[in-house]
């Protein structure tokens, strides 16, 4: 079991910056949902320097395709997380936890980053919804991965742990813009949607996927 990380115990500096300097706004794909966001006026890359994190992307500072494309789904399909518990594994900014969450789910985000995290409490406290963010995995019913196969290394370690979980009955949903290393003979396509990707104004394709079971 994971352990969850309450808001109250995220950095408080780190809170800080992320209000004085992002800028809150609606994604276009799903006006409901407002994150905190980068300007080029941000300072967000000397900032990392100054925390010597600059040697690790800010993933959580955008929306990427992946999950993009998983939270525009369950606009139309909210049955697929409604009153169920759902792990949004991966969760950056919390994107995907909190459409989960607006679609009536009990949340937990899992993000390892503790600046990830903390956009997350952030994120989900502005559009008004609870999420419990965790540090580690923890149980739950379905699983929601939003872009985890951007390079071969982590689409080793993160088809292995979604396999796992699968294996175990979860349910393991995956967004993706068909990236090359997206496991495609585990997957298998449930839906597409064209939505913008890190940042970009502009549509691609993107997928949203069901992992298959491991074979026995």
């Amino acid at each position: 079991m994971g352990r969850c990380v309450p808001a109250s115990r995220v950095n408080p500096s780190t809170q800080q910056f992320i209000r004085e300097r992002l800028v809150l706004a609606p994604l276009p794909f799903r006006p409901d949902v407002s994150l905190y966001r980068p300007t080029p006026k941000s300072g967000l890359i000397s900032w990392l320097t100054e925390q010597a994190r600059a040697d690790e992307p800010p993933y959580w500072a955008y929306a990427w395709a992946g999950g993009a494309v998983l939270a525009l789904h369950l606009v139309s399909h909210p049955e697929l997380v409604a009153n169920k518990t759902v792990l949004d594994f991966g969760a950056g900014g919390g994107l995907v936890a909190i459409a989960a969450a607006k679609a009536g789910a009990t949340v937990t985000a899992f993000e390892p980053d503790p600046i990830g995290r903390a956009a997350i409490a952030l994120n989900a406290e502005a559009n008004g919804v609870s999420i419990a963010i965790s540090d580690a995995i923890v149980e739950a019913e379905v699983v929601l991965a939003g872009d985890v196969f951007y390079d071969a290394e982590v689409t080793t370690a993160t088809l292995s742990a979604l396999s796992r979980m699968a294996a175990q009955g979860k349910r393991v949903l995956v967004g993706d813009p068909f990236r090359r290393n997206l496991p495609l003979d585990h997957l298998e396509l449930i839906a597409e949607y064209r939505v913008p990707d890190f940042g970009s104004d502009a549509p691609i394709r993107s997928g949203v996927f069901a992992l298959k079971p491991p074979k026995p």
